[in-house]
C-alpha cells in the first residue's frame, strides 16, 4: 500500500486581474487559493526530501498576481501544472481557486473552481 503525505496551503489571498468582464480585468479582485500537495513520505527529516511549501507559495503568488486568465478554472489549472513542473517530488496536486466577490446578481458567499492533476506515469 502506497503511503502519501498531504501538505495543505489553505486560504492564500491575492489581488489578481482575472475575469471575463472588462471591470474585473481592469480593477482586479481578491482571489483565495487552496493547494494540496501529495508526495511520498520523506526518507529523512530534511526539507530537500519533502515539498518546500514556501517555494510553492511563491509560485502560486506569481501565477495569481502576474498572469491573467478569463476563467478561474484556467487559473487553477495553471497553478496545478506549475506546481507539478516545479517539484519532481510531487505526485499529485489539488488546487482550488475561490472568487468570493464574483459578479453575480445575488448574495453569494463563495464561488470556486477545483482541479486535480497527477504526474504522468
Amino acid at each position: 500500500m502506497t503511503q502519501l503525505v498531504r501538505i495543505v496551503l489553505a486560504g492564500l489571498e491575492f489581488h489578481g486581474f482575472h475575469g471575463v468582464f472588462d471591470e474585473e480585468r481592469r480593477f482586479g479582485a481578491r482571489f483565495v487559493v487552496d493547494a494540496e500537495l501529495y508526495l511520498r513520505p520523506p526518507a529523512r527529516d530534511r526539507l530537500e526530501d519533502s515539498a518546500d511549501y514556501a517555494a510553492a507559495y511563491a509560485l502560486i503568488a506569481e501565477e495569481v498576481t502576474e498572469r491573467r486568465y478569463a476563467l478561474i478554472e484556467s487559473l487553477a489549472l495553471g497553478v496545478a501544472e506549475r506546481l507539478l513542473a516545479a517539484d519532481a517530488k510531487l505526485l499529485r496536486v489539488r488546487v482550488r481557486v475561490h472568487k468570493p466577490h464574483a459578479p453575480l446578481p445575488g448574495v453569494v458567499r463563495d464561488v470556486f473552481a477545483e482541479v486535480e492533476r497527477a504526474r504522468d506515469g
